[in-house]
């Protein structure tokens, strides 16, 4: 199973580079990938008679292990999701034309959809599955708005994302509820020990909201009619096969263990007939042939939900049947709609005609997937429908709800005849004034007509697959006894009522041009949504005003109150240890304790912004030194660089504003600042004694064990390195992502409208034609006013021994201070130095690489670091060592955990470096210093071989 997921995932990579290669033929290579995978799921599992587990270890102590299951349920949802996936991609490989803007991902996201949506049917792991679940509302957007220069498609987009992604936070508070009152994430634990009382009502009634977002039941149902905006191929299979009939699929997975409370009953059985009688009547009343599909669909999921989320097993059986005719003749249905747009230029029904005449395989297509759709014999909706009200006349209960509940399904049922003849005569009947059609192409049309005999196909062998579908609706594994709908073989009062059923809708049919055209608006939503994000907005606006005030002081202090306040309410109002009183272990603390105090006042007195920066700067060398007395040289080298670094960005940002500063402040406003900033700094420091006493005298110190569990575990004896790339790797991870979205952020506020990406260069073959001497390639082109020989001399002379240093830091880090932060520090001042002294040509001369392509290149090898180890059947980021005998070197440790540490190496560089060519390089646009000289410039054009902003 994970092989099929990871098959998935790797030809949607390819996919882009696939199609730009192929064109749109590619769609017929990456068809085969879900294809096999249905071959594969039926050979191994016997058609279900065997179920699949497999068991991958993550991080057990937060339940996220993989999980993976393939039961009979599993089986049957890979039918519609892989297989109807398939036939899709064909169709995608006409539908779309070869200049298609985008068509790469669009590939790309459809192939990773077919995975996304076997990890969410084969996830036994409650918190995976949601996982999974999320994945598909951000592929539905990007698919959906994959013609984001519409803005109708944009807002599609936008509002499917929203209202599905909310229902999945919902889903998330019930899931950890069941987990936690099950002490299991299991999906099979969970379902085979139900969980009880008021909580479990209340986390299956959160486990529906999220079902209902995605399957789109009514109030949630109106994101799939705007979802129409989205290509043809995409509604063929998100809203026919697969994203629609997630949450479908997880009312079936529940439905053996929690289909006797109450609470499902209000919610599964109210929701879902009142979504099949809404959606049926604005099928009804549209006059966009995908609009009548979608509202329909809007109709048969309501149905679906009624009947697997019924407590008999017999209702579940029939409502997994209707899925399985529903994906068939609705993915049809789009399929054929979408060639009769393409072929006659317009889908509003008043407008088609002569259909018949040159385009009879749709013709074909569309009636075969109609008459399965209007639940006529010898289809699968037929059979479906036969079902499922013999499974409702089957059901104990009074008379009186029985005959209540078969009307309304009755009715429910005329209304899907009612819009499917209505769909099949405006699309295909002669009608003077409309548009004739040109001829289809055959993969235009083979493709819906094959699903549509498919449809008849699987109507006959239903005895074969009865065994299948019961294991699948009770919850249980395989029986070899057949025993489930037999097709046209006992025709009883189930078969009567379809015909009733259609009989009536033939007769809506027949009325429908003469109902009342003022109920057209009838569960339009649209206006509810979009003043309920009206007022969203608005409240957020509201609440943002409030908190945010625009002032960094007022921040700041309420983020300082908030750390100092909480806390020390805490500590006094509970239970506290005494404080141990030691004032300083060496003498040279209190003396380096007065210099940081005497640098502190003095970066709030100084006018001077520099001045005042660097003062600033006393107070963090300061704390250098104190961890370098204590005994950490490796904090103390960390601390010392970031410091030095800080300052350059500091000075790069304020060489723009005025020296000094010049706004007066109140004698008021300085006094309280002082009070408040006495009183926080005081109250940290009583938090900081009291901490440090809290420790009992014979408690074991955590740093002896992180330092055995260093040498033991990770082979590392720098105790700081090994915690940053192997025991707390995963906080390293999420530190470095935002380092990379912190630089990326800094360089989108200085360049508001465009990226400033490209690498300033010199040509190849400049030269300055003067006998000037240089000792850096760019400095011939600077402003001799601006140039200090004695700098470029020592740049030149120091540059390698600080790049040397930084390797040696990288290398040495696992063992001894340094480590690939520390490293990529050391090469960053490097990097600086380099640009003070020759300005942003000699940065882009020194390393001619895009900063954006140094901090992916980093990130994607600290996540390959993560997942290698997941492939060998490790936790992730799980650390190995391999020692190395090398002549005269001697023996060499290699560290897995050293690629990480690589990683980080270059996610720093890369941070320095596009710091220093957005604050730096781009800011010296205009200016005399960094910019090319005049002069030089004039003595040899061709120099400059500066690019345009990408």
């Amino acid at each position: 199973m994970f092989d099929v997921l990871l098959a998935h995932g790797v030809a949607a990579l390819l996919a882009p580079v696939l199609v730009a290669r192929w064109g749109r033929q590619a769609f017929l290579g990456l068809a085969l990938v879900p294809a096999a995978s249905l071959a594969w799921v039926l050979a191994a599992t016997g058609c279900g008679q065997t179920q699949l587990r497999e068991h991958y270890t993550w991080i057990p102590q937060a339940a996220l292990d993989v999980d993976l299951l393939l039961d009979p349920l599993g089986v049957l949802m890979c039918l519609p999701v892989l297989g109807v996936g398939a036939v899709v991609l064909v169709y995608c490989s006409r539908y779309f034309a070869p200049d298609e803007p985008k068509l790469g991902a669009l590939a790309g996201q459809l192939t990773a959809f077919a995975g996304v949506m076997f990890g969410l049917i084969v996830s036994d792991n409650m918190l995976m599955l949601f996982t999974f679940w999320e994945i598909t509302s951000v592929l539905s957007y990007l698919l959906v708005g994959h013609q984001g220069h519409k803005l109708v498609a944009r807002r599609a987009a936008l509002r499917a994302l929203n209202i599905t992604t909310l229902g999945g936070l919902a889903m998330l508070v019930g899931i950890i509820i069941l987990g936690e009152q099950a002490n299991s994430y299991l999906v099979s634990d969970v379902v085979r020990h139900p969980v009880g009382g008021v909580l479990g009502q209340v986390a299956i009634a959160l486990v529906l909201t999220g079902a209902f977002t995605k399957s789109a039941l009514i109030p949630w149902h109106l994101w799939l009619p705007g979802a129409m905006a989205a290509p043809t191929p995409v509604s063929a299979y998100l809203h026919a096969a697969a994203m629609v009939k997630a949450g479908v699929y997880l009312v079936c997975r529940f439905a053996p263990g929690y289909a006797h409370l109450a609470v499902w009953h209000w919610m599964v059985l109210p929701f879902g007939l009142a979504t099949a009688f809404l959606g049926g009547w604005r099928a009804l009343r549209a006059w966009d042939a995908k609009l009548v599909l979608a509202f329909s669909t809007i109709s048969q999921l309501g149905l679906m939900t009624t009947f697997v989320g019924g407590e008999s097993e017999e209702s579940r059986v029939a409502g997994l049947v209707m899925l399985l005719a529903h994906s068939l003749f609705k993915a049809a249905l789009f399929m054929t709609v979408g060639g009769v747009d393409r072929t006659a230029g317009t889908r509003h029904l008043p407008k088609l005609s002569h259909m018949g005449r040159r385009a009879a395989p749709l013709v074909l297509a569309g009636v075969l997937g109609g008459a399965s759709m209007a639940a006529l014999p010898p289809f699968l909706g037929f059979a479906g429908k036969d079902a499922a009200f013999s499974a409702v006349l089957a059901e104990r209960a009074p008379l009186t709800s029985l005959v209540v509940l078969v009307l309304l399904e009755v009715g429910a049922a005329a209304l899907t005849t009612g819009y499917s003849l209505r769909l099949s005569w405006g699309l295909y009947a002669h009608r003077k004034g409309a548009e004739p059609a040109l001829r289809p192409a055959v993969a235009l049309w083979a493709p819906p007509v094959l699903l549509g005999l498919l449809g008849i196909v699987a109507t006959f062998s239903l005895p074969a697959w009865s065994p299948l579908l019961d294991a699948a609706a009770g919850g249980r594994g395989f029986r070899a006894e057949p025993a489930g709908p037999a097709p046209f073989a006992h025709l009883g009062a189930g078969a009567a009522l379809v015909a009733v059923a259609v009989a009536i809708g033939c007769a809506l049919f027949a009325a429908n041009p003469g109902l009342p055209k003022s109920r057209r608006r009838l569960g339009n939503a649209d206006e509810v949504y979009d003043e309920f994000m009206r007022l969203l907005s608005a409240f957020a606006l509201r609440v943002t005003a409030f908190v945010q005030r625009g002032s960094l002081p007022i921040a700041q202090a309420t983020t300082l109150t908030v750390l100092t306040v909480f806390p020390l309410a805490v500590l006094f109002l509970g239970s506290r240890s005494t404080i141990a009183w030691h004032a300083y272990d060496s003498p040279f603390q209190p003396v380096i304790a007065v210099v940081m105090v005497i640098g502190a006042v003095a970066a709030v007195v100084l006018t001077h912004r520099i001045g005042a920066v660097l003062a600033s700067g006393i107070t963090g060398y300061g704390c250098g030194v104190l961890f370098a007395l204590h005994g950490a040289p490796d904090l103390a080298l960390t601390q010392f660089l970031v410091e030095t670094l800080t300052l350059v960005v500091f000075t790069l940002v304020l060489r723009k504003f005025d020296a000094h500063t010049n706004e007066p402040i109140p004698v008021l406003s300085h006094v309280a600042r002082t009070v408040f900033s006495l009183g926080v700094g005081t109250g940290l420091a009583v938090l900081a004694m009291f901490a440090i006493s809290a420790r009992p005298g014979n408690a074991p110190i955590l740093a002896d064990s992180l330092a055995r569990a260093g040498l033991e575990r990770a082979h590392g004896k720098n105790t700081v390195n090994v915690i940053i790339v192997d025991i707390r790797a995963w906080d390293t991870f999420g530190e470095i992502s935002v380092l990379l979205v912190a630089a990326t952020g800094v360089a989108s506020l200085v360049f508001v409208n465009r990226r400033y990406g490209t690498v300033p260069r010199l040509a190849a073959d400049a030269t300055s034609g003067s006998d000037q001497v240089s000792w850096l390639r760019s400095s011939e082109f600077t402003d001799p006013r601006q140039r200090s020989m004695i700098l470029e001399i020592a740049t030149r002379m120091v540059f390698p021994t600080i790049m040397a240093l930084s390797v040696y830091f990288f290398f040495s880090g696992h063992n001894a201070p340094g480590g690939g932060f520390a490293g990529g520090l050391v090469a960053g001042l490097a990097l600086v130095l380099r640009y003070l002294a020759g300005g942003r040509y000699e940065l882009g001369e020194t390393l001619p690489v895009e900063a954006g392509k140094i901090l992916g290149a980093g990130l994607a090898l600290t996540a390959a670091t993560a997942a290698g180890s997941v492939f060998v059947g490790l936790p992730a980021l799980s650390s190995a060592s391999l020692a190395v005998d090398l002549p005269v070197l001697g023996t060499l440790r290699l560290n897995t955990a050293s690629l990480f540490d690589l990683g980080v190496y270059l996610i720093v560089v890369g941070m320095v470096l596009d710091i220093l060519r957005s604050l730096g390089a781009r800011l010296d646009e205009g200016d005399p210093v960094g910019a090319p000289s005049k002069a030089g410039a004039e003595a040899h054009p061709s120099a400059l071989a500066e690019r345009t902003p990408a």
